[in-house]
């Protein structure tokens, strides 16, 4: 079995900063201004309306000074394409969200429907996965209910059926959510993207959360490759008045293709420090392990850092380390649905032999590091928002015996990302 038949299943599909208050200044008794210190807390925020309709287009480009002859970028996934424009999401999404605020009981749910070229690795098995072979395709990147349930003595349970995308790491799907048009190594080949099952929630009290779920694994919605079952679980904690965040998650089940026999445990820790109002910390921390042929894992670390100068103005910069041990998951392939092909298992039959020209990084520990910014100039309406991302990122192999980026021929990468993200 080839080694990029089974790296392909590694790769998948925010962060949202909370403004926080301002020290206010009082007058004390002998008339003068004193400085009275509050806490840095989030004030209560008006309740969403019961149904939300929204949405966004994301189009951007990822140049490449050394222009690779197969136009591809080693280690990006969603940012793939050297030089050339991408039409990475066109979203509507139709939400009922659950009330933050009530332990009682509660009901929503979440249609998001997407256009673009980032369908190519976020599809899951059976659900519009090879409904073309374009660029750009369509998907449904979750379709879920949720339900809130009164327990006595917690904060509630809450209930998550359907497809969904999965909570951990420090990015999502969303492009809204995150800071950089680029992905980590850590979304893009230690995460499982997305899962179809049942997801529960149980808020203890304010500082602690627990997760417990059932799905069919990652990235299988209507069909699944080994048909067996994956379990997810996990803890979420709220410290420092909701200043510092920590989720905990692990996903651990069979997924290679035609094998419920071999286990693959993805672990990830985010850890989210507001420090200021305007300075934000971000620390994911992320392990991957499959027991197949004596085991193969990837694993590192990414940290963020985003200041916000002003309203319309966001500096952000990441470092990340990530160590592929094998081989096994940080891989580019060439047309645009490989990927769900070597997911499915096409490729171990006659009808969908390998391809050559998709290659792999070889047993290579990866540098990352990005620095950008977000721009949000104001915008008339109908439309909602307006965020323009220019970054620059450097990517390194630190280990000598592999090259990984332009066609196997380079032990470095430096690309310019520039997206814009369009919000009605």
């Amino acid at each position: 079995m080839s080694v990029m038949a089974l790296a392909a299943y590694a790769l998948s599909s925010g962060s949202g900063y909370a403004q926080l208050t301002m020290p206010s200044v009082a007058a004390g008794e002998d008339g003068k201004e004193t400085k009275e210190v509050e806490p840095l807390v989030e004030p209560p925020k008006p309740a969403k309306p019961p149904f939300d309709l929204y949405g966004w287009i994301e189009a951007g480009i990822t140049g490449n000074p050394n222009a690779p002859a197969d136009n591809h970028n080693f280690g990006h996934v969603f940012t793939d394409r050297a030089n050339e424009p991408l039409l990475n999401q066109m979203s509507i999404v139709a939400e009922r969200v659950l009330d933050p605020n009530t332990t009682g009981f509660d009901w929503g749910f979440k249609t998001w429907f997407m256009y673009g070229s980032d369908s190519r690795y976020s599809k899951s098995l059976g659900l519009l996965d090879l409904a073309t072979n374009a660029r750009v395709q369509p998907d449904f990147w979750e379709i879920s209910a949720s339900v809130r349930l009164p327990i006595p003595s917690t904060d509630g349970l809450d209930l998550k059926i359907g497809k969904y995308q999965d909570p951990m790491t420090a990015e999502g799907g969303d492009p809204r959510g995150n800071i950089f048009y680029s992905h980590s190594y850590i979304f893009n080949f230690g995460h499982p993207g997305n899962e179809t099952g049942i997801l529960a929630t149980l808020h203890v009290n304010k500082y602690l959360d627990l997760y417990a779920g059932i799905n069919r694994g990652a990235n299988a919605s209507i069909q699944d490759n080994n048909h067996s079952a994956a379990f997810e679980g996990g803890f979420g904690l709220h410290l420092l008045d909701g200043n510092l965040t920590v989720l905990g998650l692990t996903l651990d089940g069979p997924e290679d293709p035609h094998n419920n026999h071999d286990w693959r445990y993805l672990n990830d820790i985010t850890t989210i420090w507001k420090v200021t109002k305007s300075f934000t910390s971000i620390t994911d921390l992320n392990l991957v392990y499959d027991t197949l042929a004596n085991g193969k894992w990837g694993g590192g670390v990414a940290q963020y850092f985003s200041y916000a100068i002003n309203d319309w103005l966001q500096v952000g910069m990441r470092g990340e380390i990530w160590r592929d041990s094998a081989g096994f998951f940080v891989s580019q392939f060439r047309a645009n649905n490989d990927v769900i092909h070597f997911a499915r298992g096409d490729n171990l039959s006659r009808s969908f032999p390998f391809d050559p020209s998709n290659l792999s990084g070889g047993k290579t520990t990866y540098l990352e590091l990005t620095w950008g910014l977000t721009i949000k100039p104001p915008m008339p309406k109908p439309f909602t928002g307006l965020l323009i991302r220019p970054e620059v990122r450097y990517d390194r192999a630190l280990t000598d015996q592999f090259k990984p980026f332009s066609q196997n021929t380079s032990d470095d990468q430096v690309t310019l990302g520039l997206d814009v993200v369009m919000e009605f």
